[in-house]
């Protein structure tokens, strides 16, 4: 299951509106974490806005990367949002990556003016938006899409991204894995909703897609919000089920023990177990 990516560590910030979230990416930034997530629920009172927030992090920090985890789609018309992912890209030296989801919590979507979807549309509008995105990021001129959700009539894109943005989408049940390993970059769940024989499995389904759809499923990045683990587990989440970044929980302290003491020590275990690999 082990697609041999570099093992990368984050933080799951929650957008609580205080310093406390700027203050935690900064010192993530700082110990040397690789990724940092936010939750996007536009609807909760107590949250800053995710892309207000991500963009303050990305001009208070230096070298980590930025992602939605994951975007609210439904109340984010993926033109709009290509223009922001795009502008943050390029802002941030090329630090975003671009988590997307199909929609949930659909009574408060609707509350915000967003539109209520069956799981069957929320789906399809998910891959038309993926399409949507990629064209307003290709510095094409008067793109047209006709979908069934989502329509462009004669778009400029631009600005184009500093960098490939990669589309990695929160997914769960076998027509959304299916889509992650057809058309996206990667794959975020969060440990709890599945477990390791879950994982394994979704990880098979979408390697599945990629391979049925010309695609070197190794390309597909595996991210878990994972909250506390020991050096054990994450091993073999690795090694075994196929993930290869892992979101931890912003707690000072224990993000510094994670990078002092857990991190290093995932790292060394994979790679010797990696080496005892034969090709």
């Amino acid at each position: 299951m082990d697609h041999g990516l570099p093992v990368r560590f984050g933080v799951f910030v929650t957008p609580e509106a205080t310093e406390r979230p700027l203050r935690l990416a900064v010192l993530a930034d700082e110990l040397g974490f690789d990724v940092v997530g936010v939750q996007d629920h536009p609807y909760q009172r107590r949250f800053f806005d995710t892309w207000t927030l991500l963009t303050a992090i990305a001009m208070r920090t230096e070298r980590i990367t930025v992602f939605p985890d994951v975007a609210n789609l439904p109340l984010r018309p993926p033109a709009v949002l290509a223009k922001a992912a795009a502008s943050l890209d390029i802002l941030s030296g090329g630090r975003l990556e671009l988590g997307l989801g199909a929609g949930g919590f659909w009574d408060a979507i609707k509350a915000y003016g967003g539109p209520a979807r069956t799981a069957g549309e929320s789906v399809s509008a998910l891959e038309e938006a993926i399409q949507v995105i990629r064209l307003l990021w290709s510095g094409q001129h008067g793109i047209r899409f006709e979908g069934r959700f989502y329509q462009l009539v004669g778009a400029h894109s631009g600005p184009v991204p500093a960098h490939p943005i990669g589309i990695w989408l929160g997914a769960y049940r076998p027509r959304m894995l299916a889509l992650v390993g057809r058309a996206a970059d990667g794959w975020v769940p969060s440990y709890g909703y599945l477990k390791e024989p879950e994982l394994r499995e979704a990880n098979l389904r979408i390697d599945a897609a990629a391979e049925a759809a010309g695609r070197e499923p190794g390309s597909i990045r595996r991210v878990l919000n994972a909250g506390s683990m020991d050096a054990e587990q994450l091993v073999q989440l690795v090694v075994d089920v196929g993930m290869d970044t892992f979101l931890v929980a912003d707690q000072e302290e224990e993000m510094r023990a994670f990078m002092t003491e857990v991190a290093p020590k995932v790292r060394e275990q994979v790679e010797s177990r990696r080496s005892r690999i034969p090709d």
